[in-house]
């Protein structure tokens, strides 16, 4: 039976903690999508950390003294993942009107054309901030610039983008690559000299998270010469892609592969899907390990269950830090220009990791996205 597409949305919980009375925004946007760092816009490794940037109790950060409502443009991926609904939440919910905002939120429904039209609406419309979760690295220079040229401020945001960093004013994000690292590191040590055929279920093409990802990862393959990636193809951050692209992987490789290295939990879980239709057994006690990316809700329960082997966190809680750094810049204040958001990695009970965290019940439930 397919797995859920969409995983469980913010709990009254995280609202509480990023957005206290905002209660549900009702914000003009769509339905909200991922991304690992360019050599071009790779964060600074001494990029402030998230703590530094948000308040101290995770609220989103008050409105400027002067009580005028702060108007911010955010264009969104799109809606492909349970990542992307749990970030396009967060904005709403931190980026309402009881906080001193008005979010116009596009989902841009993973189409770089429509993408670079919703920002320069916003720079026709005036609005005070723009913040950009880029569909992909390349491609960014001239609009940015058409924003530079109005004086509105500009905010990366998730995903990088392969321009100088005097293009815009602030990065924000998660580093994609060490998360990439992580997930091989993790595999080296649970392999521990023992052979790797691996396929790779990559995110969208031209995304940075797909690239940091793929990066860090072959970085890390390149040093164990048992290791072979077999093969490696777009599911585009989808659980229908994930579930083709195996299914095609099945085909080719059958009894070939014993790891699935998968760029988002949606595309984890089309794999399963697919694997389950072949009848081939996974995770902890089965013949194939997965590794998975993003660590939502629903891929930590299936790495609580032992289906998914490891879960690489990518933290899409970010907009409490983002508007930290608006409302820097709305005081005339300081701001840090890349804040990395942390990250976590996870492994199934009974795996034990120094490179990630055994799941626990107990962390599950404090994991609302």
């Amino acid at each position: 039976m397919l797995r859920k597409k969409l995983a469980v949305l913010l709990a009254t919980a995280m609202v509480a903690a990023v957005a206290a009375g905002c209660g549900g925004a009702d914000n003009t946007s769509a339905p909200a999508a991922d991304a690992p760092a360019t050599e071009d816009a790779a964060p600074a490794e001494d990029a402030a950390p998230a703590e530094d940037a948000a308040a101290d109790d995770g609220e989103a950060a008050a409105p400027a003294a002067s009580g005028d409502v702060i108007t911010v443009g955010y264009a969104q991926v799109g809606h492909e993942s349970d990542w992307r609904t749990a970030n396009t939440q967060n904005y709403q919910d931190v980026f309402c009107e009881a906080n001193g905002y008005e979010l116009s939120l596009i989902d841009c429904d993973n189409d770089n054309a429509a993408q670079l039209e919703a920002v320069r609406n916003f720079i026709t419309q005036q609005l005070d901030y723009i913040v950009i979760a880029p569909i992909e690295t390349a491609g960014w220079d001239t609009v940015l610039q058409e924003a530079q040229d109005a004086g509105i401020p500009v905010i990366i945001a998730d995903r990088e983008i392969a321009a100088d960093a005097s293009m815009y004013d602030a990065w924000v994000g998660t580093n994609t690559k060490n998360e990439g690292i992580t997930a091989g590191n993790w595999l080296a040590e649970y392999l521990d000299g023992k052979e790797a055929k691996i396929l790779v279920i990559e995110g969208s093409v031209g995304a940075s998270a797909t690239l940091g990802r793929s990066e860090g990862f072959n970085e890390v393959a390149k040093e164990h010469s048992e290791w072979e990636i077999l093969d490696s193809q777009s599911g585009d951050f989808t659980q229908d892609g994930g579930q083709e692209v195996m299914e095609s992987f099945i085909k080719s490789y059958e009894g070939q592969f014993n790891v699935v290295v998968c760029h988002n939990d949606n595309e984890a879980y089309g794999a399963m899907d697919a694997m389950d239709a072949a009848g081939i057994k996974y995770g902890v006690d089965g013949d194939v390990i997965i590794i998975s990316f993003d660590a939502t809700h629903d891929g930590l329960q299936y790495t609580l269950d032992g289906k998914i082997n490891c879960n690489v966190e990518c933290n899409p809680i970010q907009a409490a830090v983002v508007a930290e750094v608006i409302q820097k810049m709305q005081n005339g204040e300081d701001y840090e220009a890349t804040t990395l958001v942390n990250d976590e990695a996870f492994v199934a009970p009974g795996i034990e990791s120094q490179h990630a965290t055994t799941m626990t019940e107990e962390i599950l439930a404090g994991r609302a996205y």
